[in-house]
C-alpha cells in the first residue's frame, strides 16, 4: 500500500498527542481530524489539552504522549537534548500581546519600571516580553516576572494583583471582557521577523528514530489541514469556529488568525529549504539560553529535522 491510497485495510496507528488550544497551534491539526487525513494515513490519534508547552514536554518526556503541538518552548526543550522537532504549524506575528491597567498608572511600558508582570515563563508570551522590555531599554531585571499558568496570570490581571499580563491569543478576549478600561501596549508584530517565533511539531528521539514513517504520515495529513486553511481561509476557520472554539465570537477568532503566519505547503517547502525555520526557531533558543534556563544549548540545526516534512510534500 502506498501512503498516499487510502488505508481501508491497514491496521490503524495508535499516535498520542498533546497539543494547546491556541489556533496558531492546533488550528491544521483540527482541519486534518475534520476532513479525516488521519484515518486516510493509516493514524488513529488520541489528543491530549494542555494549559502549556512545558507539561506538554514533560507529559512526552515522561511517556505519556508520542508527538505534540505547541508554541514558542518548541525551541527550549529539543535545544537541551529533549525531544526532535519535526513540523512548523505557523509564525507566531502577533499572537503575544502586552496587555496593561491604566487605572494603575500603566500607560507605557517605561511605566513597568519596578513592577510585577504576570506571564508563563519559558512561553511564547515570555519571549515576547523580554523583547519588548528590550526594545525600550529595559530587561528582566527592571520588572518583577510572576510566573503563573497562563489562565491563573489572566486571572491575577482581572483581579487587580498585577497591572500588566503577557499573554497569548484567545487570552486577550477574557481580559477585554473583564477588563474593560484593559489597554493592548504592543504585540509581537512590533518586532518581526526579528523576533518571529515558531509553533511546531516534535517527538522523542526514540519514536523520531524508530517510527519516522509515521511522522511522515502525521505530516501528510496536516499538510491536508494546512491547505485547507491557507487555501479557503474563511470556510476553514467557520469550521474551526464552529467545532473548537465556539467560545469565541467569529469575528475575533479570524482576527486571532491575523495575528499567525500560515503559508501553503510550497511556500513552507521553501522556508525549510532556505533554512529560515531553522533560523527563527535558532533565535527563540538563544533567549532560552540566554536567560540561564539552557546551558549547552543544541543548535536548532541538530534538534530540527526537515527531511521528514520535505518527503512527506513530496509532489
Amino acid at each position: 500500500m502506498t501512503l498516499g491510497s487510502p488505508a481501508i485495510a491497514q491496521a490503524k496507528v495508535k499516535i498520542r498527542v498533546g497539543y494547546l488550544h491556541t489556533l496558531a497551534v492546533d488550528g491544521q491539526m483540527w482541519l486534518a481530524d475534520h476532513l479525516g487525513a488521519f484515518a486516510k494515513y493509516g493514524l488513529e490519534p488520541e489528543f491530549k489539552q494542555f494549559q502549556t508547552g512545558l507539561e506538554i514536554f514533560q507529559a512526552m518526556i515522561g511517556g505519556s504522549l508520542d508527538v505534540l503541538s505547541t508554541g514558542a518552548v518548541i525551541s527550549n526543550f529539543p535545544a537541551r537534548g529533549q525531544g526532535k522537532m519535526f513540523l512548523a504549524n505557523a509564525v507566531e506575528f502577533a499572537t503575544a500581546q502586552l496587555w496593561v491597567r491604566e487605572d494603575q498608572g500603566i500607560k507605557s511600558i517605561a511605566d513597568l519600571k519596578g513592577k510585577r508582570i504576570a506571564t508563563t515563563a519559558g512561553t511564547t508570551a515570555h519571549v515576547f516580553l523580554d523583547t519588548a522590555l528590550k526594545a525600550n531599554n529595559m530587561t528582566g531585571k527592571d520588572i518583577e516576572l510572576l510566573n503563573q499558568r497562563m489562565p491563573d496570570a489572566v486571572t491575577s490581571f482581572i483581579s487587580g494583583a498585577v497591572p500588566a499580563v503577557a499573554l497569548w491569543v484567545p487570552f486577550n478576549i477574557t481580559v477585554r471582557d473583564k477588563v474593560p478600561g484593559a489597554k493592548k501596549l504592543v504585540d509581537a508584530s512590533a518586532y518581526y521577523p526579528k523576533a518571529a517565533i515558531m509553533s511546531g511539531w516534535a517527538t522523542t528521539a526514540d519514536f523520531h528514530s524508530k517510527s519516522r514513517d509515521v511522522l511522515v504520515r502525521v505530516v501528510k495529513a496536516w499538510s491536508e489541514g494546512n491547505e485547507y486553511l491557507t487555501g479557503k481561509t474563511d470556510e476553514a476557520l467557520e469550521v474551526l469556529q464552529k467545532k473548537q472554539y465556539p467560545q469565541v465570537p467569529l469575528k475575533d477568532f479570524k482576527e486571532q488568525y491575523g495575528a499567525q503566519k500560515t503559508f501553503p505547503v510550497a511556500e513552507w517547502r521553501k522556508l525549510y529549504g532556505d533554512e529560515s525555520v531553522t533560523k527563527w526557531l535558532q533565535q527563540v533558543t538563544d533567549f532560552f539560553a540566554s536567560t540561564g534556563n539552557i546551558p549547552n544549548p543544541i543548535p536548532a540545526s541538530q534538534y530540527f529535522d526537515p527531511s521528514i516534512f520535505m518527503d512527506a510534500t513530496k509532489a
